[in-house]
C-alpha cells in the first residue's frame, strides 16, 4: 500500500507528504515481517508544511483523478462540491485506487495545522479547488506533532513517529467523549486512546525482540516535540497528556471496547489479551506519562 501511494504521488510534492495512522504504524513495526499484518480502510496523507498544503493537495488530487482514482462511494463523498458551498459542507478528498484494490481502502488528504492557538477550534477546514470541483481538507491542532522528525521510508515518503501519533491522540482526548464513529457503536475516544496502547504494545514487543530501547525514549521525545511545536504551551499540554488514558484504564467497559477495536485493526495479527493490554497501560502511565510530567516540574 505504501509503495502504491508513493508511486501515485507527483514527484515534486512527495517531499511534502507524511503518512500517518495505521499504515505508518504498520510500516514502522511490521515492514519486512511477512507474518504480521494490519487491517485499515483509509490511508491518511498529511501535507506539510501548512503553507503548502492546499497547493499540494490540489495537485495530488488532480493527478490521481487523471490516473483513474475514484471518489469514495457514498452519499456524503461521491460528488465534488461547488464554488458557493461553504467549507463545512464540502466533501473531503477521499480517493480509491484503480484496479482490484479499489474495494479495500481509500486515500484521505489532510493538512498540517497552522500555528497553535489554544483558543482556536481543534479542527480546521480549508477549501481545495480541483479540476472536477471543490473539496475540503481538514487539519487537527495536535497533528503538528506528526511533523516532528518524521521517519524516512524506502518509498520516498515519510511516516510519522509512533510516539508522536500516540501523543497527538492523547492530547486530542483528555476525557472519554460521547462521539461515536459513524456507522458503528465505537466510541471515538476509545478507538484513539486504544491506538495509543496498541502503539506502546508494539514498541515494547519490538524492544524485547530486537534488544532496542525505543519505548524508553518516548517521554523525552514527547517533551522535546511539545517544546518545538507548541513553545510556551508545552508544560500545560504535558501536564494533561495522561488524563484521557487514566479515564480509559479506570473504565472496564471502555478499555474492553478499545482492545476490541485495536485487535480488529493495528493488532489484527496478534490478538492481544485484555491482561496484556491493561499491563501495557499500567507501564505506559509510569514510564511515559509520569516521566513526561516530571519534565514540567
Amino acid at each position: 500500500m505504501l509503495a502504491q501511494v508513493a508511486a501515485a504521488l507527483p514527484a515534486d510534492v512527495r517531499g511534502n507528504v507524511i503518512i500517518i495512522g495505521s499504515l505508518a504504524a504498520g510500516y514502522h513495526f511490521f515492514s519486512g515481517d511477512g507474518g504480521r499484518a494490519i487491517r485499515t480502510k483509509d490511508v491518511d496523507c498529511l501535507f506539510s508544511p501548512h503553507s503548502k498544503a492546499i497547493a499540494a493537495a490540489a495537485e495530488v488530487a488532480d493527478q490521481l483523478i487523471r490516473a483513474d482514482w475514484k471518489l469514495r462511494e457514498g452519499p456524503d463523498w461521491s460528488q465534488p462540491g461547488k464554488t458557493d458551498d461553504e467549507e463545512k459542507d464540502l466533501p473531503m478528498v477521499r480517493l480509491r485506487p484503480p484496479g482490484e484494490a479499489a474495494a479495500s481502502w481509500f486515500l484521505e488528504l489532510l493538512s498540517a495545522p497552522p500555528a497553535f492557538d489554544p483558543g482556536a477550534p481543534g479542527k480546521n477546514l480549508r477549501r481545495v479547488e480541483t479540476s472536477i470541483g471543490h473539496f475540503a481538507i481538514c487539519s487537527f491542532a495536535f497533528l503538528a506533532l506528526a511533523e516532528w522528525r518524521p521517519l524516512d521510508t524506502a518509498h520516498g515518503v515519510r511516516i510519522a513517529r509512533p510516539e508522536m501519533m500516540a501523543l497527538a491522540n492523547l492530547l486530542h482526548h483528555p476525557a472519554i467523549g460521547a462521539a461515536l464513529i459513524a456507522g458503528t457503536d465505537w466510541n471515538r475516544s476509545n478507538k484513539d486512546l486504544g491506538r495509543v496502547l496498541a502503539l506502546a504494545y508494539l514498541a515494547i514487543q519490538r524492544d524485547r525482540r530486537d534488544g532496542t530501547a525505543e519505548f524508553d525514549a518516548w517521554a523525552e521525545r514527547m517533551w522535546r516535540a511539545l517544546q518545538d511545536k507548541f513553545g510556551g504551551h508545552a508544560p500545560q499540554l504535558a501536564a494533561r497528556a495522561g488524563a484521557g488514558m487514566s479515564a480509559l484504564l479506570a473504565s472496564p467497559a471502555d478499555l474492553n471496547q478499545a482492545l476490541r477495536i485495536a485487535n480488529l485493526g493495528l493488532l489484527a495479527s496478534m490478538d492481544v489479551s485484555l491482561e496484556a493490554f491493561r499491563a501495557t497501560g499500567a507501564r505506559f502511565m509510569v514510564e511515559v506519562i509520569d516521566e513526561l510530567e516530571q519534565f514540567v516540574q
